[in-house]
């Protein structure tokens, strides 16, 4: 395990506690929610990522462990093409989010719950 997903884990679990940070429903939403906003702050339409959406649904499910070296590649390349250097951004944002848990805590709290949702 690296050393920023192991500090990712230990503010997990600060902020929300073991269950919630191994809540793999709270963590699939939470992780699509990020890479949404990410792909919406480099100019990606809404429509570009509907369209997605259906092309991935109609495929077969691939393995999640081929699936997050996929996505971590990807994102690599996302950061390589704008110029960024993504584990200097993910430190600054751990950095960030250890001073904000309070704030993050009653933020989560407004969100919808997707995993009930009709």
């Amino acid at each position: 395990m690296s050393d920023i997903q192991k500090a990712v884990s230990k503010w997990l679990v600060a902020c929300f506690g073991s269950k919630l940070a191994k809540d793999k429903v709270e963590r699939n939403h939470r992780y699509i929610e990020e890479s949404l906003e990410l792909v919406q702050a480099c100019g990606c339409s809404k429509d570009e990522v509907l369209k997605i959406v259906d092309y991935v649904y109609s495929r077969d499910v691939g393995d999640r462990q081929q699936e997050l070296g996929g996505a971590m590649t990807t994102l690599f390349a996302l950061a390589d093409a704008y110029g960024d250097d993504l584990e200097a951004c993910a430190k600054t944002e751990i950095d960030l989010i250890w001073q904000k848990i309070d704030h993050i805590r009653a933020k989560r709290e407004g969100k919808p719950d997707f995993s009930h949702a009709a």
